[in-house]
């Protein structure tokens, strides 16, 4: 089985690794594609975007590997964030994930809602999101992210349910920092048995990954313009 992660880290935030050796250690590992997301807000967004994008091609010739240029917009004042996804896209982002309401860190409220409106690809660890956003997020084509990462993943049932229920799309990521973080077969597992989901969810959150790599919609709502 071949995998899709688009939520890393590298050390253009606060990650362990170089791009190439992530994007290397990803190939071994059984990756297809991967996203480099790192962390970034108004001071740094247009540092991050443009390096990354000097060596996605490079990179995925020399490994076989499909690899985007991302961003993760992180503790962005909810105000700003449609301002922010702008900008990302502007500069060439592939992908634009939001770092979402987590269990684990004091996010600002509201950015979930401010993400969703401003039609990010992906809210990160959306943790207790509420009912009304996930459904805003199906209307807009954005999807949700089902996570490995220790401390975020505390809200995986919450999101899975709701999703599942409310007919929103769902993304499998590791928001990977060490080299170990990387998505494997144990942590697949383990991560769908305490989300409450199974191999068959996996596969399909696999799909709307491939969808936004391929630039296709992953649900059969229109995203907004």
């Amino acid at each position: 089985m071949k995998y899709i992660d688009l939520h890393t880290h590298s050390l253009f935030s606060d990650g362990a690794l170089l791009p190439s050796e992530l994007v290397y250690r990803a190939k071994v590992n059984g990756y297809e594609a991967i996203a480099l997301t790192d962390h970034g807000d108004f001071s740094t967004i247009d540092y991050i975007i443009p390096r990354i994008k000097k060596i996605t091609a490079q990179l995925s010739r020399a490994y076989d590997i499909r690899v985007l240029a991302g961003i993760e917009i992180t503790y962005v004042p909810p105000p700003l964030i449609a301002k922010a996804v702008q900008m990302c896209r502007k500069l060439g982002a592939d992908i634009v994930v939001v770092h979402g309401e987590t269990p684990a860190e004091t996010v600002p409220p509201g950015t979930n809602h401010a993400a969703i409106m401003a039609c990010a690809d992906i809210i990160a660890h959306p943790g207790h999101i509420t009912a009304d956003d996930v459904l805003l997020a199906r209307k807009n084509n954005v999807c949700l992210e089902i996570t490995t990462r220790r401390g975020h993943k505390a809200g995986n049932p919450h999101v899975a349910r709701l999703a599942k229920k409310l007919g929103a799309s769902l993304v499998f990521n590791t928001d990977t920092h060490q080299p170990d973080d990387l998505m494997c077969a144990e942590s697949i597992r383990s991560t769908l048995k305490v989300s409450g989901l199974v191999m068959a969810d996996f596969l399909t959150m696999q799909n709307h990954a491939r969808g936004i790599i391929n630039g296709r919609k992953h649900s059969t709502q229109s995203k907004k313009k």
